[in-house]
């Protein structure tokens, strides 16, 4: 039974009142737990209704997550069969007519069946058709490598490989593991003979501060052996291919891909029954979802949504994926747009479609930063983000950073894996070696994607080169060959399309003050023990309070009379002092508490109005948003790079005091006085003295283009051979770079090709 793509307007209700909605999220729609996380794990249009899962972090014996079912009116039902877990599986299995999602069995008609935890334990994270019985059993996967086959029609359930955290200790006679490299299983699917599994992370201690060790495992079972085949030991995530929810409708013939990365790039797997795998590199456009111990990524897919190709989602990227994909036609993938929402899954459903996010964490796990300083922690909650098609394309201007070789001795005419050459306007290469000689590359091309090889040029390069390449230089992926034995040679792609915003803000942000402007600010927070609100302490242009006030779901801002909680949200969520963060005649100085300095463009903000301003806070799980005079950047956790791989997101020049994240909402404070009545993203206390600006992360991208003035020395004395502090140069479209001395001198600019502190010398100026 194929899932529908029913064509209703989404607000269509029989009461007068449509439920309030800013930026594609509706507030009554947030899901919580009272669990350290609430993510979103599958979303899937089935019974005339969007069937929805939430997950807890590592509850493979069920937790207060609920099932939901949301009607054509957005009526949302929480389903009394619900017990939770950690779950982000699901598949529609069309013989049966049921939906397979999370622990449940969904009937075509929408009632529930669980599957009890005491069954079949574990954090469920995948299902797929079954090698030998496909119209009579479904296979489950957990992220502790337990695999069951489960009857469609009884429930019943069998163990095929124990789940290594529910069953503790060697298994008993009769069981088995399947004791793969790696954990934090994410994938399955079957075809060609065998159930394929993937997992995205590594159990140990250099795996929670270190995202370039070696990490991860695609695997595959043949459903008769006691062991399973390690395909590639790289760090993978979605598995699936044509059929996607269904899984393939011609098993022994249909591709599958699967997707996943490693400190490099991102890469894209291809299985073909003639071939085997066959394994592809794409750029990353966002580090955020690095970390070797996988807990950052949440969930990559590749989906169905309504049109000529699947969407795909990858490290920050929401791709262009043809349905067609393989190795003699694997033209087509292109990015349509950067994003910062942390996405679970989504589907089309009517005519949007619908992604289901993981927003507030109550915990922070590895991601915390005296950058933040310490807020008190909100209730776990997450929500939907209704998209129309037409917008996937428009959210943050594209970019693509990733690499071929890193570090690596290369032999003579040994070509590199193919990288993706299609879809960006501005692209170049920058290469290191350690040779003593000039080393010759060759640059080969397949122009169609259809696996045919030509020679795009070649070119003779000293131990650090420079390599542009212009719009006319075609191609679908690109690889490298060098005609010598080459030491310790990187080569670094850098890709971006042109950036066509302009530096003026959407209207939506009017009303957020400008410097000169009187405002009003305040601390921001989601309450926990299940208020379902969220805190402002307001205060005025001096920093005195106003008052204490709680936004509701109705997007309502009223006044509480609670004695005690402004003075205790401005203790237990107080802005940190920025003197971390100084602003001086060259530029930004950001000192990190590792000891580093890191160097921004200055903006127009200077001195706050209210003195100290929010710097960085967790919007969407386990990354940041970074806020420095002016500009607003994606900050990775620290372990997955920290600030040597953060972002512009955009400059705004606004008076943001604070953020916060709630019911799937960014919420900011520094709103004008004179904020205009018809900007409905701002919401104005119900007593008409103070307002707060809320709407989506995504908005920010609106805020205008990033830019910004400034360089890592200004009339500064420098003594010879002395390096400057790093200074930002990814992320913005155009960049200019003015050096001038008192006595005649060389400067050699050097670039971090990588990222990684990966230094080379780009040019020396006399």
């Amino acid at each position: 039974m194929k899932p529908s793509y029913l064509l209703f307007a989404l607000l269509t209700l029989t009461s007068n009142a449509a439920p309030p909605q800013l930026s594609g999220i509706y507030p009554h729609l947030a899901m919580f737990n009272s669990e350290k996380e609430c993510g979103t794990g599958a979303v899937v249009p089935w019974a005339d209704k969007l069937w929805v899962i939430t997950y807890a972090p590592h509850q493979p014996s069920g937790s207060d997550d609920k099932i939901y079912s949301i009607s054509k009116d957005l009526t949302q039902t929480i389903h009394p069969e619900s017990i939770g877990g950690t779950p982000a599986n699901r598949m529609i299995h069309k013989e049966s007519e049921q939906l397979f999602i999370g622990p449940y069995a969904v009937g075509k008609s929408g009632e529930v069946r669980a599957i009890p935890y005491d069954k079949m334990p574990g954090r469920h994270t995948g299902n797929a058709r079954h090698l030998t019985d496909p119209a009579g059993k479904i296979y489950h996967a957990t992220m502790e490598e337990g695999i069951y086959e489960v009857d469609v029609k009884t429930l019943a359930v069998t163990e095929l490989f124990a789940d290594s955290q529910a069953q503790k200790g060697q298994p008993p006679k009769g069981r088995r593991y399947a004791n793969l490299p790696g954990y934090h299983g994410k994938g399955l699917y079957s075809g060609q003979g065998v159930l394929i599994y993937s997992n995205n992370g590594e159990k140990s201690k250099d795996a929670l501060s270190n995202p370039r060790i070696p990490s991860g495992v695609l695997a595959e079972w043949d459903g008769k052996s006691d062991s399973w085949k390690v395909v590639r030991r790289n760090q993978f995530t979605e598995v699936t291919g044509p059929g996607g929810i269904e899984g393939n409708a011609n098993p022994s013939t249909d591709r599958i891909w699967a997707t996943g990365w490693d400190n490099k790039s991102a890469i894209l797997a291809l299985r073909e029954p003639a071939t085997g795998w066959t394994f592809y590199r794409i750029p990353k456009a966002s580090h955020s979802y690095d970390g070797a111990h996988g807990w950052n990524t949440e969930w990559p897919r590749i989906r169905e949504i309504g049109e000529n190709d699947f969407l795909m989602t990858m490290h920050g990227s929401l791709w262009r994926f043809p349905k067609t994909f393989s190795s003699t036609n694997s033209a087509g993938i292109s990015p349509r747009s950067n994003y910062l929402k942390v996405i679970g899954d989504f589907a089309r459903w009517g005519n949007h479609v619908v992604f289901g996010c993981d927003d507030t964490a109550k915990a922070e796990f590895l991601n915390k930063r005296e950058a933040k300083g310490e807020i008190a922690a909100a209730q776990s909650q997450s929500n939907l983000w209704f998209v129309e098609p037409d917008q996937i394309d428009t959210f943050g201007p594209e970019i693509g950073r990733g690499m071929v070789w890193e570090t690596e001795n290369v032999a003579a005419n040994t070509p590199s894996d193919s990288f993706l050459f299609n879809g960006y306007e501005q692209r170049c290469l920058h290469i290191t070696h350690s040779n003593n000689s000039d080393v010759d590359i060759v640059l080969e091309i397949d122009i169609a994607g259809n696996g045919q090889w030509k020679i795009l040029r070649e070119i003779s390069l000293k131990p650090s080169s420079y390599v542009s390449f212009v719009k006319s230089d075609p191609g679908t992926w690109i690889r490298l060959r060098t005609k010598q034995d080459v030491k310790d040679i990187t080569a670094a792609f850098s890709y971006r399309n042109d950036d066509k915003r302009s530096t003026a803000a959407d209207p939506i942000f009017d009303g957020i003050a400008r410097p000169g402007q009187e405002l009003t600010g305040g601390i921001v927070r989601a309450l926990d023990e299940n208020a379902r609100t969220m805190a402002f302490a307001a205060t005025d242009a001096s920093g005195a309070s106003i008052g204490y006030y709680e936004l509701n779901e109705k997007l309502e801002l009223e006044p509480i009379i609670k004695e005690t909680e402004p003075a205790w949200t401005q203790e237990h969520a107080a802005i940190p002092k920025n003197d971390f963060l100084v602003i001086d005649e060259a530029s930004v100085l950001f000192l990190d508490q590792d000891g580093k300095r890191w160097r921004l463009p200055k903006g127009e903000i200077g001195k706050h109005p209210l003195g100290n301003y929010r710097v960085a806070r967790e919007i969407v799980t386990e990354r940041d948003i970074f806020n420095a005079d002016g500009t607003i950047y994606e900050l990775p956790a620290r372990n997955a790079g920290g600030l040597i791989k953060v972002r512009p997101i955009a400059t705004h020049n606004r008076l943001i005091h604070d953020l916060c994240g709630y019911r799937g909402l960014l919420v900011m404070s520094g709103v004008s006085k004179d904020a205009p009545t018809s900007n409905k993203h701002i919401i104005r206390s119900t007593d008409g003295k103070t307002a707060i600006w809320a709407g989506n992360i995504d908005d920010l991208w609106k805020l205008g283009k990033a830019r910004g003035i400034g360089g890592p020395w200004n009339d500064s004395k420098v003594k010879s051979n002395t390096k400057s502090d790093p200074y930002l140069m990814t992320g913005y479209d155009k960049k200019l770079l003015t050096l001038t001395s008192s006595v005649p001198t060389t400067i050699t600019a050097e670039i971090d090709i990588t990222g990684n502190g990966d230094w080379a010398p780009y040019m020396s100026f006399k």
